[in-house]
């Protein structure tokens, strides 16, 4: 499979979809594949999916990614980005995020160069761009995410993980108050006509004027 993986092309925008494939086999992938690559991998009890994305989908995830990492910044909230680090669930799942961050857990999982989630808790924020069909709210729900962003044409839905099952949400638990549907898409299209700094600066000053109206000034209990 090694072999037949190192032949095979995958256009911008394409998925590779191969059953019947065991962990073992997804984790030889894993390390023949390697860390820097552009694909994105998401294995389900045998499915396993390789996505290349967009161009598209590169830049919003770079460009929101910014936009989480501005708003904790701007209210002194500890936390640590592991980008799209594969999570398993060990033996059956694999997913790898656009952008993660550990908030609430920072602490927990501060200088550890691996995570593992049969001792280490999942990611508190998980993003996916949903730019070609690429979505696997189970696979998040299966290892425990507390909390999914996903973009999709334009509009950003906050899912947060009740039992077994995700509910769309107005607020994020993480930023009570702030209403970052809208902002963040807004601030996103405006890094597309004015550039990525105009908007980070412009976004910075929203969350600080917000979190001044709001209160929002310190890490929520959730």
């Amino acid at each position: 499979m090694l072999l037949e993986l190192s032949r095979i092309e995958i256009s911008p925008g394409q998925h590779l979809r191969l059953h019947d494939v065991s962990w073992e086999e997804f984790e030889r992938i894993l390390v023949d594949l390697g860390d820097h690559r552009a694909t994105r991998l998401a294995y389900d009890q045998g499915l396993l999916e390789i996505t290349m994305p967009l161009p598209e989908h590169e830049d919003a995830k770079e460009i929101i990614g910014y936009l989480i990492k501005a708003l904790l910044e701007e209210l002194d909230i500890d936390f640590r980005s592991l980008g799209s680090t594969t999570f398993k669930q060990t033996g059956t799942r694999g997913i790898e995020p656009d952008q993660c961050f550990y908030i609430q857990h920072e602490a927990v999982i501060r200088g550890k160069n691996r995570i593992d989630l049969t001792t280490d808790p999942p990611p508190d924020l998980a993003l996916e761009i949903d730019l070609t069909s690429r979505s696997y709210p189970s696979l998040y729900q299966a290892i425990g995410v507390p909390e999914l962003w996903q973009f999709s044409q334009g509009a950003m839905e906050i899912k947060v993980l009740r039992g077994q099952q995700y509910v769309c949400v107005e607020e994020s638990p993480n930023f009570p108050g702030l209403p970052l549907k809208t902002a963040i898409a807004q601030h996103l299209q405006m890094s597309k006509i004015l550039g990525r700094n105009p908007a980070l600066r412009a976004f910075r000053a929203w969350v600080h004027r917000h979190a001044l109206a709001t209160g929002s000034d310190s890490l929520p209990s959730i």
